[in-house]
Protein backbone atom coordinates (compact mmCIF):
# COMPACT_ATOMS: atom_id res chain seq x y z
CA UNK A 1 0.00 0.00 0.00
CA UNK A 2 1.35 3.23 -1.18
CA UNK A 3 1.32 6.14 1.77
CA UNK A 4 -1.03 9.44 0.50
CA UNK A 5 1.28 12.15 -0.46
CA UNK A 6 1.23 15.18 1.54
CA UNK A 7 0.40 18.75 -0.14
CA UNK A 8 3.54 20.80 0.41
CA UNK A 9 3.40 24.98 0.46
CA UNK A 10 5.33 26.10 -2.79
CA UNK A 11 8.71 27.18 -2.14
CA UNK A 12 9.43 30.90 -2.44
CA UNK A 13 11.91 32.36 -4.64
CA UNK A 14 15.41 33.36 -3.26
CA UNK A 15 15.95 37.19 -2.77
CA UNK A 16 19.90 37.51 -3.71
CA UNK A 17 22.26 39.08 -1.05
CA UNK A 18 22.53 42.85 -2.17
CA UNK A 19 26.08 44.52 -2.27
CA UNK A 20 26.23 47.15 0.73
CA UNK A 21 29.51 48.55 -0.91
CA UNK A 22 29.72 50.09 -4.26
CA UNK A 23 32.51 49.55 -7.20
CA UNK A 24 33.72 52.64 -6.12
CA UNK A 25 34.30 52.86 -2.94
CA UNK A 26 35.48 48.60 -3.25
CA UNK A 27 38.16 50.16 -5.57
CA UNK A 28 38.64 52.96 -3.80
CA UNK A 29 39.68 51.40 -0.65
CA UNK A 30 44.32 50.92 -0.18
CA UNK A 31 46.32 49.44 1.97
CA UNK A 32 46.66 52.89 3.56
CA UNK A 33 43.26 52.60 4.88
CA UNK A 34 43.61 51.06 7.86
CA UNK A 35 40.63 52.13 9.54
CA UNK A 36 38.21 51.44 6.21
CA UNK A 37 40.25 47.86 6.37
CA UNK A 38 39.32 46.77 9.84
CA UNK A 39 35.44 46.60 9.17
CA UNK A 40 36.37 43.68 6.99
CA UNK A 41 38.24 42.02 9.31
CA UNK A 42 36.87 39.96 12.18
CA UNK A 43 37.61 40.78 15.69
CA UNK A 44 40.84 37.70 16.26
CA UNK A 45 42.23 39.32 12.96
CA UNK A 46 40.71 37.35 10.66
CA UNK A 47 39.95 38.61 7.03
CA UNK A 48 35.52 38.26 7.23
CA UNK A 49 34.48 36.05 4.27
CA UNK A 50 32.04 37.06 1.08
CA UNK A 51 28.95 35.75 3.50
CA UNK A 52 29.54 38.18 6.02
CA UNK A 53 30.65 41.18 3.87
CA UNK A 54 28.18 41.10 1.19
CA UNK A 55 30.95 42.05 -1.42
CA UNK A 56 31.76 40.33 -4.86
CA UNK A 57 34.04 37.88 -5.65
CA UNK A 58 36.13 40.34 -7.50
CA UNK A 59 35.74 42.60 -4.72
CA UNK A 60 36.59 40.03 -2.26
CA UNK A 61 39.81 39.66 -3.74
CA UNK A 62 40.23 43.15 -3.49
CA UNK A 63 40.01 43.61 -0.10
CA UNK A 64 41.96 40.84 0.75
CA UNK A 65 44.88 41.91 -1.22
CA UNK A 66 45.12 45.31 0.61
CA UNK A 67 44.27 43.82 3.72
CA UNK A 68 47.98 41.62 2.94
CA UNK A 69 49.75 44.61 2.26
CA UNK A 70 48.45 46.28 5.11
CA UNK A 71 49.68 43.37 7.75
CA UNK A 72 53.27 43.23 5.40
CA UNK A 73 53.04 47.12 6.25
CA UNK A 74 52.66 46.69 9.53
CA UNK A 75 49.96 48.95 9.26
CA UNK A 76 47.23 46.09 10.52
CA UNK A 77 47.92 43.34 12.85
CA UNK A 78 48.19 39.63 11.87
CA UNK A 79 46.43 38.37 14.75
CA UNK A 80 43.95 39.28 17.57
CA UNK A 81 47.26 37.91 20.28
CA UNK A 82 49.10 40.81 18.96
CA UNK A 83 46.75 43.45 19.36
CA UNK A 84 46.77 42.33 22.89
CA UNK A 85 50.00 42.84 23.10
CA UNK A 86 50.57 46.19 21.77
CA UNK A 87 47.70 47.45 24.16
CA UNK A 88 49.18 46.17 27.48
CA UNK A 89 52.46 47.37 26.39
CA UNK A 90 51.38 50.75 25.97
CA UNK A 91 49.69 50.69 29.79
Amino acid sequence: MAKPQRSRKPLKPLKGKRNQYTDEFVSGLNYKSASQLKRFISDRGKILSRRHTGLTAKQQRHVAEQVKLAREMALLHYTADQLRASTSQGN
